[in-house]
């Protein structure tokens, strides 16, 4: 197994419950966003095998980087408040 911040244990803990993927930084942004009071929407777009394949990382336009950048485009459009 390639070295990850994600032990074995931890990785078989999260495939007995069904999870498909695990983003840490969303955590510290639903922390920021209570702390301060603001709204805050997380998009994760999932690019590697929680590292547990070597060299699995950015996958680049060919799998979807484009079209996930679309749809955050459009969301934010929707939700950030008008500028008065």
């Amino acid at each position: 197994m390639p070295h990850s911040r994600e032990t074995r244990t931890a990785i078989t803990a999260m495939k007995a419950k069904g999870l498909l993927a695990v983003e840490m930084e969303a955590a510290a942004l639903y922390a920021f966003a209570e702390a301060r009071d603001k709204p805050v929407l997380c998009f994760a777009h999932v690019t590697n095998q929680m590292a547990t394949i070597a060299g699995d990382f950015e996958k680049g336009e060919a799998d979807g980087t484009v079209d996930a950048f679309a749809i955050i485009t459009a969301a934010a459009r929707v939700w950030r408040p008008k500028a008065v």
